[in-house]
């Protein structure tokens, strides 16, 4: 491939370069973090099994569910932008374990709710709204992190995608197995315990020090908040590559990821049962693994058009519920939409945490997440009326087509197409958006 590694070594050198690939993410503090990351989506992935086995053993339905969980959604999704503010004004490393504190705080107290037997939905959804709240804070620091880390920002965002999706594999089935020989009070107690290990990794960590003059190295500047939020909101918007993936991004929460959620449970568990469908989320899981694996081995040197190609996938999983193929197509087609999915993931990350300056990139990050999640409820929304008025399978079949019209959308737009990876192109993240936006002539070719 072309371009060079971060150490300006020729991307197809021998396999002698393995070693140094590795030696640039692996070091002490690279597995701290890894561990704290995959400890806490273990925990994460068990709160769904904890909150609808506990609440339904209460007496609530499938609504106070849903409330329980929006709650904490609403709470990240609405505050994560402040919390990027927060991290390019303060120490990172602080406010993440101040997160982890909190979230180990707030499960730890819905764990004596849960078994106390003492269980009044307001205040679970205000548990929830105060862990929404920490994730907020916790969130935008993971993007400039993992660059601190590791000189190797590729291999380390895919050895950390792995962790995270085998984590999610098994974070359901511990859920369960606490449920049944425990309590739902139980699968509280894990999680808070995942914050705890996670808050004890971050403490350990040694971060190396911030580039002289950086906000966050010189602390508060005597600059408004506002003035923050308006910065980052500036640096986002002049990057055409940034704001236009999200753009597409919110097309895509709409009318395929938001839909094809509730749409695939609905009709395979009405269709094969719960078995099944436990079946084919495992099979999305490991698709995965296996795209984060394959984003630790591939390099290429326009990451987002490659990212782009391999989210195509994703279509596979609407289309072959939707044409109501047998289970091994449904669990096929979810494992190439898992990979597809893990890959693009990997490239689009690194593509944002090389390419933005590092005193922005913890806000840019936050405008980046919010952006991606803002849409993802109307999609959930809009599919119980639109299964209703045409049918989930048809509406799952447009959810596929819609797959390739976002990715052809992503390949089409010269900015996003075009953008060579950092270490390709022999620079580090640059502040004129021009620079980034519009590739040279030498870089086209």
């Amino acid at each position: 491939m072309a371009g060079t590694s971060s150490h300006g070594v020729p991307e197809d050198a021998p396999s002698r370069e393995a070693p140094a690939a590795a030696r640039a993410v692996w070091s002490r503090d690279f597995a701290l973090f890894f561990t704290a990351r995959a400890v806490a989506r273990l925990g994460d992935t068990m709160l769904p099994v904890a909150l609808a086995a506990g609440l339904l053993q209460h007496g609530y339905g499938a609504g106070a569910v849903g409330l329980a969980m929006a709650a904490t959604a609403a709470a990240f999704a609405g505050l994560v932008v402040f919390g990027g503010v927060l991290a390019d004004r303060f120490s990172t490393r602080r406010l993440m374990i101040g997160a982890d504190l909190v979230r180990l705080g707030t499960q730890a107290l819905a764990a004596a709710l849960f078994f106390s037997g003492h269980v009044v939905l307001w205040q679970i959804c205000a548990i929830g709204f105060a862990g929404g709240v920490a994730g907020a804070v916790f969130q935008p620091g993971v993007a400039s992190t993992v660059p601190r880390l590791a000189s190797d920002v590729q291999g380390a965002n895919g050895a950390i995608r792995v962790a995270e999706s085998a984590a999610q594999l098994a974070g359901p089935a511990v859920a369960g197995l606490l449920v049944g020989f425990a309590s739902p009070g139980g699968v509280f107690a894990a999680h808070a315990a995942t914050y705890a290990i996670s808050a004890l990794c971050l403490l350990l960590l040694r971060l190396p020090p911030l580039a002289p003059g950086s906000r966050a190295a010189s602390g508060r500047d005597g600059r408004a908040f506002r003035s923050d939020l308006v910065e980052g909101w500036r640096e986002f918007r002049s990057r055409t590559w940034l704001w236009s993936v999200i753009a597409v991004w919110c097309l895509y929460m709409i009318a395929v990821w938001g839909p094809t959620v509730p749409l695939v449970a609905s009709e395979v568990v009405r269709e094969h049962g719960p078995r099944v469908y436990g079946l084919v989320n495992s099979a999305l899981g490991a698709g995965t693994v296996v795209g984060g694996l394959l984003a630790l081995r591939l390099r290429p040197r326009r990451m987002l058009r490659a990212g782009a190609f391999g989210l195509v996938g994703f279509a596979a999983f609407p289309a072959s519920v939707g044409a109501g193929l047998g289970v091994p197509a449904m669990a096929t087609g979810a494992a190439v939409a898992g990979a597809g999915m893990s890959f693009w993931g990997v490239m689009w990350a690194t593509s944002v945490q090389t390419q933005v300056p590092p005193d922005v990139l913890n806000r840019i990050h936050a405008y980046d997440v919010a952006g991606s999640l803002a849409m993802m409820p109307v999609g959930q929304a809009l599919a119980g009326p639109a299964a209703s008025a045409l049918g989930a399978d048809h509406v799952l079949l447009v959810a596929g087509a819609t797959s390739f019209a976002v990715c052809a959308a992503l390949l089409l737009i010269p900015a996003v197409r075009g953008l060579v990876r950092a270490d390709a192109s022999g620079a580090g993240p640059a502040r004129p958006a021009k620079a980034l936006d519009e590739p040279s002539r030498a870089q086209r070719c």
